[in-house]
């Protein structure tokens, strides 16, 4: 897509010229009127990425200023032609990822200290000094100009974080996209790929090992669980050796293989392992000697290990040089800078920083339990990005969606920019991408994205958690009046581009995040605006028309824009759209329990306030545990709602959630009774789960127990749900389940 553009000075010439001038006072003119006397020259020895880079230069030069320079390489130069060097051609001592751009006389050099320096020069160099934008794959900005002319250059830039991933497909799915904002094709470049991160289960498969040799797994309280490893353990570590040599030889071409922690905090606490944890300050001292020793046998490779939950706090211990720390920041809050409210993870990287130059941040930067919902995190991107760079880290990985997400163009833009440069201002690169990505709705975009952002600082409490709900910011930066405003917003941008499919498209893509948690507000029935059911004209409960229109909308965006997952546990859109449906059907049904008093005889914790009157309130329970959900940790659940009086019934249903890698799983079993008096109870039925927990069930999932029976009088209802226990073979083995409860159907 190309955009006309006069950011480029003209040259006044002097009138009756017959040649092109190829420099001014203070610069060169590449291009003049369309015409050009230079010619792009490349090495001799040219490999195939170095001439590939001169190609791209002269297709960017020729769609800018109209002129197709020649391509030579160094045997073949014309020596009336003036230069453009691609390539280190008079073989200066570089790091590998320095560039170079410079003028000498009448000639441009630009180059890098590898292949791929050389490739993100020239990137650089028709974004810094042409203006260039390369804002998506298919969506970029090149201004036209018959005249290109450049001041004298001597430009030279090191990046300070060297390998630079944004998990986004974007990137992985659009090499030369991910080269054009510098960026990896890969979330874990030059690993082994069945060995890069959360390991330990793989070298010691709790199938193969657990039963016959329990000992080398995790000792917590007095019971070896394969949670993790026994780190104190020597045939453990010959085992680990043995499987990394082993990998080393299947991917000769990997340079890095991650020994690693699973993804639990059920570390080993046996009287070896405890006593070296002890010594060292922190659980990562028993993980940083067993790494260091598989290490010492492979020199010439890269071990990475996790500075991750339990053994983010460094130990005394320094790791090898070939041992890579991995240090995730997984705990903190979005909301502000790391810096500010994260300041354990802060000091853990300043303390790594001083024990050894290789640290490599994993970085979270969406909201893993709703990809689509607004996570206003985008103005802590700088300050975190500078805290790592300025705290020895080389290696930065920001985890994403990787799928379609919540202004997923834009925030893979940002990411990168800040990536390569830490030192911009947010604020102008918002701009440029509203601009040149929504075209005249993009004023409109900014807006929002600078209300949103302006909205949660109000309240400095809120906890911006990855794992969180748009429930949570219903009382902040998502309450009724903000999605009202918000959508407005959109409205307008709608409105901008309405002539435009192109640009309409990318913004309903953008306006996505707003539909869903306006969605989600109607199904906690919010206000009477923002609800599932209204009354229509005669009184009867209809529903609501604005949860059609955004369904439709939401079911019809997420298909054009390729959106599938909502979620990191699998949960897909749709399965969003289905459960959704199902609970418009739901909350249709006659229901004689809603606003009916409900008393819990086992104690809920934590969600829901703890108010058993989330089962009746209407109300209904999404994919997250925070939304409406009534939970109960490590023991069953029993309640009692009371009708208030004897009615015959003969259906009872309710929903009960899964999430297992949260340690969320459904009932084994659910019974219902009923009394007349709340002394004498008689049977109605007992459900058993028809999907018991296996390591195959689904991550993420809504199961309806419902009972039919024949029509009884009853006014007190008993519901007693069984725990699922939590399984050895869990990751959380040894820790109490959670069951998660919503809305109760009788009739």
């Amino acid at each position: 897509m190309g955009f006309l553009g006069t950011k480029f000075k003209f040259i006044g010439l002097l009138l009756g010229m017959s040649v092109i001038l190829s420099c001014n006072n203070d610069g060169i003119v590449l291009v003049h009127q369309g015409k050009t006397d230079y010619e792009l020259v490349y090495m001799g020895s040219a490999t195939e990425s170095q001439y590939k880079s001169a190609e791209s230069l002269q297709h960017y030069l020729y769609l800018i200023g109209g002129a197709k320079l020649g391509l030579v390489d160094e045997s073949s130069q014309n020596p009336e032609r003036n230069k453009i060097y691609i390539g280190n051609i008079s073989g200066e001592n570089l790091g590998r990822e320095e560039i170079v751009i410079r003028t000498e006389g009448k000639h441009l050099f630009i180059y890098g200290g590898s292949d791929r320096a050389t490739k993100y020069a020239v990137y650089e160099f028709l974004e810094r000094y042409l203006d260039c934008r390369w804002y998506a794959p298919g969506a970029e900005k090149i201004p036209v100009s018959n005249t290109i002319d450049l001041p004298a250059l001597d430009f030279r830039y090191h990046p300070d974080i060297t390998t630079r991933t944004v998990h986004s497909r974007l990137f992985y799915d659009n090499p030369e996209f991910a080269d054009k904002q510098k960026v990896t094709y890969e979330s874990f470049p030059n690993y082994v790929p069945s060995a890069r991160v959360h390991t330990f289960h793989k070298f010691l498969p709790e199938e193969q090992f657990y039963l016959s040799n329990p000992e080398y797994y995790a000792l917590r309280g007095d019971k070896r669980l394969p949670t993790q490893l026994c780190l104190t353990n020597p045939d453990v570590l010959a085992i680990v050796k043995d499987s990394v040599a082993s990998l080393f030889q299947q991917y000769p071409e990997a340079e890095v293989l991650s020994v690693s922690q699973d993804d639990n905090q059920q570390y080993c606490q046996c009287d070896n392992c405890s006593r070296i944890d002890q010594e060292e300050g922190s659980p990562s001292g028993t993980m940083i000697r067993f790494v260091n020793e598989v290490a010492a046998d492979f020199p010439d490779r890269m071990i990475s290990t996790l500075a991750y939950q339990y053994t983010r706090r460094p130990s005394k211990t320094k790791p090898l040089d070939n041992v890579l720390i991995t240090l995730c920041s997984i705990e903190c809050d979005r909301s502000a800078p790391i810096a500010e409210k994260c300041t354990d993870f802060a000091n853990d990287l300043r303390g790594w920083g001083a024990l050894t130059n290789n640290i490599r941040i994993w970085d979270y930067t969406t909201q893993f339990t709703n990809f689509l919902a607004p996570f206003p995190n985008i103005k802590t991107l700088l300050p975190n990005i500078q805290l790592f760079r300025d705290n020895n880290a080389k290696w930065v990985f920001e985890q994403h969606s990787n799928q379609p997400s919540e202004l997923f163009e834009l925030r893979s833009y940002i990411m990168a920019q800040l990536l390569w440069n830490p030192d911009q201002n947010v604020d102008s690169l918002l701009t440029d991408f509203t601009d040149g990505y929504y075209g005249e709705a993009g004023l409109f975009v900014k807006k929002y994205v600078d209300e949103i952002h302006s909205k949660i600082q109000e309240n400095p409490d809120f906890f911006l958690f990855l794992y969180g709900d748009p429930s949570e910011a219903f009382s902040s930066y998502l309450s009724p009046a903000m999605l009202s405003e918000y959508s407005k917003l959109f409205d307008k941008a709608e409105n901008a581009v309405a002539n435009s499919p192109e640009l309409l498209a990318r913004v309903k893509m953008a306006r996505l995040g707003v539909d869903y948690a306006i969605l989600e507000a109607c199904r906690k029935e919010l206000t009477e605006t923002y609800r599932l059911l209204i009354p229509n004209t005669e009184g009867k409960k209809i529903i609501n028309p604005l949860v059609t229109t955004l369904l439709d909308n939401f079911r019809k965006t997420c298909a054009d824009n390729n959106v599938s997952l909502m979620n990191e546990m699998g949960f897909t859109v749709t399965e969003y759209l289905a459960n959704y449906m199902s609970a418009l059907e739901v909350i249709r049904m006659p229901n004689v329990a809603r606003g009916k008093k409900v008393v819990t005889i086992t104690e809920p914790k934590k969600y829901a306030d703890e108010d058993p009157m989330a089962l009746t309130d209407g109300a209904l329970g999404g994919s997250s545990f925070y939304a409406n959900w009534l939970g109960y940790e490590g023991t069953d659940m029993e309640v009692v709602i009371d009708l208030g009086k004897p009615l015959a019934i003969s259906t009872i249903s309710l929903a009960f959630l899964q999430v297992t890698n949260h340690i969320v799983f459904f009932p084994s079993k659910v019974g219902y009774s009923g009394s007349l008096d709340n002394e004498h109870y008689f049977n109605f039925g007992t459900i058993n789960n028809p999907m018991p927990l296996t390591k195959e069930s689904k991550v993420n999932d809504i199961q309806y127990f419902k009972l039919d029976f024949d029509k009884r009088n009853a006014r007190y209802i008993k519901v007693r749900a069984k725990n699922t226990q939590t399984p050895y073979w869990h990751h959380a083995a040894g820790l109490p389940s959670w069951l998660f409860a919503d809305e109760i159907i009788i009739n």
